[in-house]
Parts: C-alpha cells; structure tokens; sequence
C-alpha cells in the first residue's frame, strides 16, 4: 500500500476579461475497494461556492460558476490518498457467459457502444478479433489486445490534440495516454468486452524517495470487464498499480474532462496545467 498527496492546479487566463463562467471540475478522486481517500480540497479562484455530486458514471463533479469580471480562473485540487495494488484475479468466464451478462445491465451494455473518439479502424478490429481467436477466455483476450495495442502505439505528444480520434491516433502510431487509451477502448469494444475509461493521475517514478515531490500530470487508461472490472495501462503496459489513482469513469475522455466550462467577455482563453505528486508512505 501506498499513500500519494496529489496537488492538481490548473485553469484558464483570459485574453481581456471574462464577464462570467459557467464550470464544472473533476479533479477530486473518491474512495473505491482499491484507494481510500483521507483528504481532498478543491480551492476555487476568484473565490466561488461549488454544488458537488457524483454524475451518471459516479465521478466526483464540482459545479462553479463566477459572475464577477475575471482575467483568470484557477482552480487548485488537493488529494491525499490510500492506494492498493490491483491484480487480475483468475476468471473462467466463457464468451458466452460475458455475452449474457454483458447484455443484462446497462453500465455493460452503454460500455459496449462505441463513441466518435473510440471507433477503431479495420486494423484495429482485426487485432480484437485475433486476439478473441487465440483464447477461449475474454480476460486473457482482454489482456493480450491491451498489450499489443500499447506496444504499437509509441507514447509522442505534439502529434495528437484532446479532440483526436482513435483512428487519427493509430495512423500516426503516435500520441498520448487519452489517445492510446482510445484504441484499446475500441479494439476491446469491437471484441465483444465492455470496456471504459479512466482518467487519474500516475506516480511517474516507482523508485522516489518518501516525501520527494515530482513533477506529474494526469493519466488515463482501461478497464475492461471480464467477471469483473479489471483495469490496466496500456500506455506503460503495467498493471494498475500502487502508483495510479482514479478521478473518474466514462466512454471515454469527453466524459471526465478536469475541467470544462462557458465563458462570456473574452475572445480567447489559455489552459494551464501543473501536477505535483509526492509519496508520503
């Protein structure tokens, strides 16, 4: 086990002033059977109350808005937090029984569907279908699709942008965790396995000293049913681990945005980003 302080800080700098904006924020994780959440704090500048609740797919949403004048919207989460590691615990589920179970709750069906950003190209379904082909059993078809996705698409960034496809992705054979993390979504889809995304964060350094602070960023990888929901990275081609800590669920990244919101006033806005992620046990 593992514990992990998490200081998320971004928002927008604005060309000109904002007249008012309308937000929403999912920067804070909530406990599960692998992570337990000991603090969490989302500060909001200028100084604004937020309405929280757990949306559609249980992520933690903090709902904002500012009506003063602003030249900037910063918003810093804090997160101290539990975390276990995750394995894949043996399943001798048939295609047949995933079928059957898959098509009896919807959280399975709606994880089944494919989205704009996950639709896979003929390549991509041909590996599923490989994959499917060389097991009898979906958790190790599961497992083999993750793998060989993330082994041919190379971790780049500047070739992709946060409205890329997983087609435009797995032609570059390039592009970042979201963009990987689409593919393997829509190859294990087109397979028959439902399947969803994850955005967290990911301690970028197993061999850190306790309370050395490191420069992050948040992540994203999959979790794919199978008798369970069993996740994994694809992007590092690890297991989730004692070093990943989940924010939210969805399809798939539209779904989890840290933060996305309106504006009224300004012509244009800049993102800004920091994350700074320190092992404290």
């Amino acid at each position: 086990m593992s514990r992990l302080r998490i200081r998320h800080v971004t928002g927008f700098q604005y060309e000109g002033e904002a007249k008012a904006s309308y937000n929403e924020a999912r920067m804070l994780p909530a406990s599960t059977e692998n992570q337990f959440v000991l603090s969490s704090n989302l500060r909001i500048e200028p100084n604004s109350g937020a309405h929280d609740y757990l949306d559609y797919w249980g992520t933690r949403v903090s709902s904002f808005e500012v009506l003063q004048p602003h030249r900037q919207l910063s918003l810093t989460a804090t997160s101290l937090i539990e975390v276990r590691s995750v394995g894949h615990p043996a399943h001798d589920l048939t295609w047949d029984q995933l079928a059957d179970a898959a098509s009896r709750r919807a959280e399975f069906v709606e994880q089944l569907e494919q989205t704009p950003l996950t639709e896979p190209p003929a390549e991509v379904r041909a590996i599923a279908q490989d994959a499917v082909a060389a097991t009898s059993r979906p958790c190790d078809a599961a497992l083999a699709i993750c793998e060989v996705i993330g082994d041919r698409v190379q971790y780049l960034r500047g070739v992709t942008n946060v409205k890329s496809t997983a087609s435009e992705a797995w032609e570059a054979k390039a592009g970042v965790c979201q963009d990987i993390a689409h593919i393997t979504l829509g190859a294990l889809r087109s397979a028959g396995i439902p399947a969803r995304y994850v955005s967290g964060y990911l301690h970028p350094k197993p061999s850190a000293e306790l309370r050395e602070t490191i420069v992050g960023e948040s992540h994203a990888w999959v979790e794919y049913f199978c008798g369970n929901w069993t996740g994994f990275d694809p992007t590092n081609l690890i297991d989730i681990g004692e070093r990943h800590v989940v924010v939210g669920h969805g399809r798939d990244y539209n779904d989890v945005p840290p933060l996305r919101g309106v504006y009224g006033g300004s012509r244009t806005s800049k993102l800004f980003v920091t994350v700074e992620i320190t092992r404290e046990a």
